[in-house]
């Protein structure tokens, strides 16, 4: 009896020791800004690290050979001279930015609307969903799948990760927030990937275990799911090849990287698909086991959104460490980069520092934690599944078809056999903010379904022509007529993706 009273007083000690008890963590001030500050910091300086491979390394990864560069000076260097490369910076922001306006009840239109009407360059989801909420649709709508061909995207993934540093020690309400904004965008495995990535966040607040966090964050996720499924295979194969990120690296490579929603990624080696760019997260933070330098070097060298995935890997772990624990040489130059405003955006890392603590501050009280001056007590959580959503449901791509101009330029036309369509092409050049809006119609079988308006301004958009899924399957005409072509503006299309409901696998003969 009086052994059992004694291993009892000493798990209790232990837990205290750790700050953990009865589902309440104990954490000073100090400690949780230097961790909030950590995040921040290890974000920018991964994206900062990883930007001159974005996309250099698609179906590849970079070899050992290929040294990495990061010297003194770099980092302001690159947010004076590339701003747009801080995307999952700048917009990550703008929800802070509305937070702190609006208090952390803050309805989903302020988030909407604060997004869709920045000025900063929007890509995939983002830029998809822009276009929408721009011409009249709202969230979560703007990221469904049927609206968005971009929903699996990666774009809400890179920016959840305020969600989960204002959420410590609480990866449910890290996902309610993230069901609330990260439905703005995206939709199933890609809003899955930002759900995943603040609950690592979340978690690592409590833990300082890369393998802990990474499986107990995993538990947000529906098991269902082919993004749970994904992240779960590098889990196993990281205990299968403990020491060959390559091979686990080689595995993602022969499962999963088949894309067939983002228009860009289909049939090409191109993947911006968020459970694909998610498993190299986990890949870096697994085999990088706790070190900065490692994690840093192996998420990039996945290849992919090489700049966007050291930027999660670097900011959960730069989470985990704190600032003042993240190596003296990737904070090179940081200091001096900390006051810089991102570009499109009153804020710095300085200012997000200090409001990022008075946001999760906030967040603890309302969720039943208590703030006592210096003491801190979390009322923690285990995480819990978020709903099952699927995107392209019975829809695979069959073909990629070159679309034609009739003599005029001003009616595209192209046959199918299929159930489905997607109209690549653009409006506006790099940057280009022309106020020429194009007006079309879009025919299908002879019938006018669509009379989307395109305009020629960068910012706004829309990142496909036009696309139609769940026709029946069969035989159709499309037809993209224009009805204000003007001089010096032009609509371009390069191809027509075809879509299908059943795989078409090997060799496929035409026969005439």
């Amino acid at each position: 009896m009086k052994k059992s009273i004694l291993l009892l007083f000493v798990f209790f000690l232990l837990t205290i020791a750790h700050g953990q008890n009865a589902g309440q963590f104990r954490i000073t001030k100090q400690a949780l800004r230097d961790k909030i500050m950590g995040g921040w910091a290890g974000q920018t300086i991964g994206v900062t690290f990883g930007g001159p491979y974005e996309f250099q390394f698609n179906g590849t990864f970079i070899g050992d050979y290929q040294p990495l560069k990061w010297y003194d000076g770099y980092l302001k260097k690159t947010m004076l001279t590339n701003p747009g490369l801080y995307d999952d910076l700048y917009v990550d922001l703008t929800f802070v930015d509305v937070f702190e306006k609006y208090g952390l009840n803050a309805p989903v239109d302020s988030f909407a609307q604060a997004f869709a009407r920045s000025g900063y360059a929007l890509w995939h989801a983002n830029q998809a969903a822009r276009y929408n909420l721009l011409f009249g649709m709202s969230a979560p709508l703007s990221g469904h799948w049927t609206n968005n061909p971009h929903a699996d995207c990666i774009d809400y993934q890179i920016e959840a990760d305020f969600a989960g540093l204002m959420s410590p020690g609480m990866p449910n309400v890290a996902s309610e927030i993230s069901d609330r904004i990260g439905h703005i965008m995206n939709y199933g495995d890609g809003w899955y990937g930002g759900v995943y990535i603040g609950a690592m966040y979340s978690l690592s607040f409590l833990s300082n275990d890369v393998k802990v966090i990474v499986t107990d964050a995993l538990k947000s996720i529906p098991e269902q799911s082919d993004f749970y499924k994904c992240i779960d295979e590098v889990i196993r194969n990281f205990k299968r090849y403990p020491t060959d990120w390559k091979r686990t690296w080689l595995e993602v490579q022969r499962n999963w990287a088949d894309d067939i929603g983002c228009p860009e990624g289909v049939f090409v080696p191109f993947n911006i698909d968020a459970k694909v760019n998610a498993a190299y997260v986990v890949i870096g933070l697994l085999y990088g086991n706790g070190d900065f330098t490692k994690t840093l070097e192996i998420t990039t060298r996945c290849g992919q959104d090489a700049d966007c995935n050291p930027s999660s890997s670097g900011g959960i772990l730069g989470t985990i460490l704190g600032y003042k624990k993240i190596p003296a040489y990737w904070k090179m130059g940081l200091a001096e980069a900390e006051s810089i405003d991102f570009k499109y955006t009153t804020m710095s890392l300085a200012d997000v520092y200090e409001t990022g603590l008075e946001h999760a501050l906030q967040n603890i009280k309302q969720h039943g934690g208590t703030v006592n001056g210096e003491e801190i007590i979390i009322k923690t959580q285990s995480p819990v599944p978020v709903r099952l959503e699927q995107s392209f449901t019975q829809l695979f791509p069959i073909e990629k078809k070159t679309v034609t101009w009739s003599a005029s330029k001003d009616t595209l036309r192209f046959d199918f056999t299929g159930t489905g369509f997607v109209i690549r092409g653009e409006t506006a050049p790099w940057m280009g903010q022309s106020a020429h809006v194009f007006r079309t119609e879009l025919w299908l079988d002879g019938k006018l379904i669509e009379s989307p308006l395109l305009p020629a301004s960068f910012t706004t958009r829309r990142y496909e022509l036009c696309w139609k899924y769940g026709l029946p399957k069969g035989k159709h005409n499309v037809e993209l007529r224009i009805l204000n072509p003007v001089q010096g503006e032009n609509v371009k299309a390069s191809e027509a993706i075809i879509y299908s409901d059943a795989k078409v696998n090997g060799i496929t003969i035409n026969q005439h």
